[in-house]
């Protein structure tokens, strides 16, 4: 198991996404319950991070708050060097279509647009102009050229993740979030799925976040953060799927 990106390595890099003490509490008094207890984290740009734990450990809600899809009790969120945690609603949504990019494990296309008019959803509700070359790269690199046309329906659950994996590319976000982009696919499909998200880093310099339970998964990542009870409690490098099984071992025994 290789070492975690020293803390001087990762400030010497430029940061995609920082957080720093977050918390979050939901419900007040008795029946409270304390999702994250105090996360800071710094992911440098370029680099594939995978967030693991036990059920209820916070890696959802730490990944929903980093996206600016839900907000901190307490602590703050950098996104391209961006405070979002003070942002308007109006002023989040602007970011998030400049900087996030989004997959989630249920693929959400929009069922009446074609494979092309969802990759472009996007760009067009940005406003910016459409860079088709782009398009066509992204399109041609998931495999899906022949499949301009057809409708999600007409997809297979690879087909519609590698899709949605396409869309969220297309603005060349700062950084990426997945949230379980495997969980709803076959392991071959989803042995697919995790290799294109590789390539996405590799080739195109992309910074990217994916929460996951699968220690396959988690072994395509440069890093992986495990969580437990609201806190990160390991933070180590490119590791194998036995090693990361044993780490997520061992945090159930405790």
């Amino acid at each position: 198991m290789e070492s975690a990106v020293s803390s001087e390595g990762a400030a010497a890099l430029a940061s995609a996404v920082a957080a720093t003490d977050l918390t979050r509490r939901f419900g007040a008094g008795d029946t409270a319950v304390d999702a994250l207890r105090g996360v800071s984290l710094t992911v440098p740009s370029g680099q594939f991070a995978a967030v693991m734990g036990p059920s209820g450990s916070g890696k959802s809600t730490l990944m929903h708050i980093l996206a600016g899809l839900d907000r901190p009790t307490s602590g703050s969120v950098l996104v391209a060097d961006t405070e979002i945690t003070t942002l308007s609603d109006t002023q989040l949504t602007l970011l998030r279509r400049q900087h996030v990019g989004f997959v989630f494990q249920f693929f959400n296309l929009l069922p009446m647009l074609t494979a092309e008019e969802n990759v472009t959803l996007p760009s067009r509700l940005a406003g910016e102009r459409l860079d088709r070359a782009w398009v066509a790269e992204l399109i041609d690199s998931v495999g899906l050229s022949d499949r301009l046309r057809h409708r999600p329906s007409e997809l297979s659950g690879g087909q519609q993740q590698r899709l949605a994996i396409a869309r969220a590319l297309v603005n060349r976000p700062t950084v990426l979030f997945a949230d379980e982009p495997t969980g709803n696919l076959d392991s071959k499909t989803g042995e697919e799925i995790l290799e294109l998200l590789r390539r996405s880093v590799d080739a195109y310099g992309q910074t990217m976040l994916v929460v996951t339970h699968e220690p396959r998964a988690a072994a395509m990542a440069d890093r992986i953060l495990f969580l437990a009870d609201g806190l990160i409690v390991r933070d180590v490098g490119r590791s194998s799927s036995a090693d990361i099984l044993a780490v997520m071992e061992e945090l159930a025994a405790q």
